[in-house]
């Protein structure tokens, strides 16, 4: 597509649509001049150059890429307009392409039923989910692994709830024995299983689980912030194909979370909370008697904590669903790209003579750390943190890496031999969620494996 042309095409088309409405004159104090936006304009630019090049497959840091042009130029379309979804007298149209997408979204993961909106972030829709969970589970606390997002801690305290930290295992997931010991107290009411875990991209065993649910009467959600969409890649052929079991399993939680900006491709202020059963509606019953008042139909307000949302939003996601839907077809060969670098890595890592692969990815997350002599968690920590800040600052290629602090223990379970000479060692942890890393793996190994010398 050209980018430049549709841009153009969103500001035409509100222009089209503000001109079939009576002329007025636009006030005084609304104006600027090209003289002093030009000053303001380029003191803006230069100062946004001072980012690490998110675009860039060099950048293999955190979470971070720009949004697709689709969802650029959906969401400046509908800016211009700047609806307000929190009810139908804000947004009539972008109000109804959030439910489209959310409805595509339910299907994607298996809902037959649901109810769901969108929301500004994957913080706020899991604090969603914990305030239905305790609704339900009154007086009962929420568990959740010791790699889960540490925003499920934070919501306990902001909801009144007590939250509970269960060990995980060698992969990190939730250990399941640990979980089943703490379910036999009677204290919890929910557990929080992570479809891809933040550090390392870990899917926890969501079909396990289950059978835990149905013997101790507890809610399950699955905050799939990060891993959602990768959905579509279960049961593939392939070497990007997942297991199916915990995917599919998905399907019979009793909420989900998923963020669209993440591997969505849109711009940050688009998260997704989902109830398989939408009673859970009740619980949000409130009257605005100033608000919904054009239609009797249910205003996404009246199904959400937070109140005005962007629209455009909305828009953003509906027109990047629309040409590149989420089905393994459309999304999915994003995510598969992704998918087949981390692979890549991998096997490079594990080829290495200066790293080692710290464990194998299951998503798009590769974590991995230079060898050392003598080989120790401090000399591992120093090393990683040189590597790390050599590769930002080389003058020629520059590569943007991240660091993950892990436990003594968690390091042991993995790799034997080190001298826990410390209580954890920082190792390095790469990002591969832009489908160009695919073609740019290679290089990025051959960077790593020279900064090892410097």
């Amino acid at each position: 597509m050209d980018f430049r042309y549709w841009l153009g095409q969103a500001l035409t088309s509100n222009e089209a649509w503000a001109e079939t409405f009576a002329a007025f004159r636009q006030h005084p104090s609304l104006e600027v001049s090209d003289g002093r936006f030009e000053a303001a304009f380029e003191e803006l630019t230069e100062r946004l150059k001072d980012n690490y090049p998110f675009f860039h497959p060099s950048y293999a840091g955190q979470m971070l890429k720009p949004p697709h042009p689709a969802a650029v130029v959906g969401y400046l379309a509908a800016m211009l307009v700047n609806p307000n979804n929190h009810a139908l007298d804000g947004g009539p149209a972008t109000a109804e392409m959030e439910r489209e997408v959310v409805r595509q979204l339910a299907t994607m993961f298996g809902y037959p039923e649901h109810l769901g909106h969108l929301t500004t972030s994957g913080t706020m829709a899991n604090l969603e989910a914990l305030f239905v969970a305790r609704e339900t589970h009154p007086g009962k606390g929420i568990a959740y692994s010791a790699e889960a997002h540490y925003t499920h801690g934070r919501m306990c305290g902001v909801l009144g709830v007590e939250g509970h930290t269960v060990p995980v295992d060698a992969r990190g997931a939730m250990d399941l024995d640990a979980l089943e010991d703490l379910l036999r107290t009677g204290k919890i009411g929910t557990v929080v299983l992570t479809a891809g875990t933040t550090a390392l991209g870990t899917v926890e065993p969501v079909h396990e689980a289950l059978a835990l649910r149905e013997r101790y009467g507890v809610r399950v959600h699955v905050d799939a912030a990060y891993g959602g969409f990768f959905r579509l890649l279960s049961g593939l052929d392939g070497p990007e194909g997942l297991p199916e079991a915990p995917w599919l399993a998905i399907a019979e939680a009793d909420s989900i979370v998923i963020d669209p900006h993440k591997h969505g491709l849109q711009p940050y202020g688009c998260g997704a909370v989902l109830f398989k059963d939408p009673a859970a509606g009740r619980f949000y019953l409130h009257d605005s008697p100033y608000t919904y008042f054009t239609s009797e139909d249910l205003h996404l307000g009246e199904i959400s904590l937070e109140c005005s949302r962007a629209g455009a939003a909305a828009a953003a996601l509906w027109l990047t669903f629309r040409v590149l839907p989420p089905t393994p077809e459309g999304l999915g060969r994003v995510l598969a790209a992704g998918r087949r670098a981390a692979l890549r890595w991998a096997k490079l890592l594990e080829d290495s003579e200066r790293f080692d692969l710290y464990q194998p990815p299951e998503l798009d997350i590769v974590t991995y750390f230079p060898r050392t002599e003598p080989f120790s968690l401090s000399n591992i920590d120093q090393a990683s943190a040189r590597i790390l800040r050599n590769g930002m600052a080389a003058a020629r290629e520059p590569v943007f890496l991240s660091t993950l602090r892990v436990s003594e223990p968690q390091f042991g379970l993995r790799h034997t031999g080190a001298d826990a000479d410390a209580d954890g060692a920082r190792i390095l942890r790469s990002v591969l969620m832009k489908p160009e890393s695919e073609d740019h793996v290679d290089r990025l190994h051959e960077r790593l494996e020279e900064l090892s010398r410097g």
